[in-house]
């Protein structure tokens, strides 16, 4: 978290969260959502503005947190932004280069749409035939541009996800997908 948001939260204690303005997608983008947006329904069916503001990206991906009920949130100065999530928390991506080709045979290792790297601990198949691992960090969703080369993984056994339901699965994992006061 940066010491500017800290110093914010010990200054203003008491300021209201917001809940309903920020969307994450299953490919890692964020979403501003006014309240137009918000009227045409929820999250991602109505996604708002993309955000394309690189530093404004960094910031929130550097203050991006869950709290103990397991809803993710953006901690804006002395305001938690909570986010409507489209599929997880966190959105994996299979290292490129040398990365991908230095992973020992039996690690498999991402990076996280916030730069973080992880590594694999199981898989899950939705009924969408979206892939899903559970990390350290927490559940995250494979990136699409990434699923071929993570078969391959499968494929040759370090991976072995299991079928299940969306919202088994996140219900499972402690993920709050719509966080709403």
């Amino acid at each position: 978290m940066d010491e500017l948001v800290r110093a914010a939260m010990i200054k203003w204690p008491r300021v209201p969260h917001c809940h309903g303005w920020l969307g994450l997608d299953a490919r890692g983008d964020w979403y501003l959502r006014d309240d137009a947006t918000q009227q045409r329904g929820p999250f991602p069916q109505s996604r708002g503005s993309r955000l394309e503001h690189r530093r404004l990206i960094e910031f929130i991906e550097r203050n991006y947190m869950a709290d103990e009920r397991g809803a993710w949130y953006f901690q804006n100065g002395p305001q938690r932004v909570y986010v409507d999530l489209e599929a997880a928390p966190w959105v994996l991506r299979w290292p490129e280069g040398d990365a991908a080709a230095a992973q020992p045979q039996r690690a498999l290792g991402f990076v996280t749409h916030t730069g973080l790297p992880t590594t694999a601990q199981s898989a899950w198949l939705d009924e969408f035939g979206r892939l899903f691992v559970q990390t350290p960090l927490g559940l995250g969703i494979v990136h699409t541009q990434d699923m071929h080369a993570v078969a391959d993984a499968v494929q040759d056994g370090r991976l072995s996800p299991v079928e299940t339901r969306l919202e088994s699965l996140l219900e499972a994992a402690g993920v709050v997908r719509r966080p709403r006061p």
